[in-house]
């Protein structure tokens, strides 16, 4: 079987949700599942129902730095060197698995958290049976053009317009 690349984007809800979906799915079919989120502190509520998945495993975050535009440049260096270890760690693993799952790899692209030539690099090089879903606002126009998918979620209305704010359970 040849993996292929999937994007989830856009400004709408449901690109953690169709990527995690698609881990369901492959988990279900006894493939096995490398989850990596960049920027989540692995206290969502998808994490207690995936702990209980056989097949799926979760790279944890073991460090919390905040949101990109609030740090020093000494913690914006210390930041990139540990998401980009995280990266490299989930290629390095990646021929032991069906599914690699890299959620909100984009926002980490455009935040300059990882390096996209590079993260462009590992999926030219991954191993040809493995699947990779990417997840998180504006991909580049060269992320678009290394995916075999990409899927748009485009925002028509939100709650949190209404003053709505997240509810454990359905956002987080």
């Amino acid at each position: 079987m040849t993996g292929l690349i999937h994007i989830y984007c856009g400004d709408g809800k449901g690109k953690t949700t169709a990527a995690l979906g698609l881990a369901l799915r492959a988990a279900g079919s006894g493939k096995k599942v490398l989850l990596l989120q960049f920027f989540k502190d692995g206290k969502s509520s998808e994490f207690a129902a995936l702990a209980h998945v056989p097949g799926i495993e979760v790279i944890p975050q073991t460090r919390a730095f905040g949101f990109s535009w609030t740090l020093s440049e000494e913690e914006a260096a210390e930041a990139r060197a540990y998401y980009s270890g995280l990266l490299e760690d989930a290629f390095r693993r990646g021929a032991e698995f069906d599914l690699l799952v890299l959620d909100e790899a984009m926002s980490a692209c455009t935040t300059g958290m990882i390096d996209e030539a590079h993260l462009l690099a590992l999926l030219a090089e991954k191993p040809a049976e493995l699947e990779v879903a990417l997840t998180g606002r504006n991909p580049s126009q060269a992320l678009v053009d290394a995916a075999d998918y990409v899927t748009e979620m485009k925002k028509i209305k939100h709650p949190y317009e209404r003053g709505i704010v997240a509810r454990k359970g359905i956002e987080y």
